[in-house]
């Protein structure tokens, strides 16, 4: 996907099936234009993508203080391999959150990818 594509899903339209999933490279470019809200949701932490907002467990996010009050606001989420994101993005889906997305396969992949991890 082109890193414009990219920039313009996570700008305009909310999580489709299609676009619910960002490549470490998509997350990557979008990075450098951010507007969006990045959450860590693995639990125990491991390290962090340089840009991360909020660490949020992925069993509490319902509730959680941390997520943006506007429930149309652009959320990319990720865990290791993608697990618990997948379900933190079901529970804020459910919550009303119409805009949120994962990074595929997880910061395995951003790893694997050749993208750096923080530590706190």
């Amino acid at each position: 996907m082109r890193p414009l594509l990219v920039l313009l899903m996570l700008n305009l339209g909310s999580a489709t099936a299609a676009s619910a999933f960002l490549t470490p490279q998509e997350l990557a470019t979008a990075l450098k234009h951010k507007s969006f809200t990045l959450i860590n949701v693995h639990v125990p932490f491991e390290g962090a993508i340089a840009g991360t907002d909020a660490f949020i467990p992925f069993d509490k996010v319902k509730g959680s203080a941390q997520l943006p009050r506007d429930h149309a606001a652009q959320i990319v989420l990720y865990c290791r391999s993608g697990h618990m994101s997948a379900i933190a993005r079901a529970t804020l889906n459910t919550l009303g959150y119409r805009n949120v997305r994962e990074l595929q396969g997880g910061f395995d992949a951003w790893k694997q990818a050749g993208f750096p991890l923080t530590q706190r």
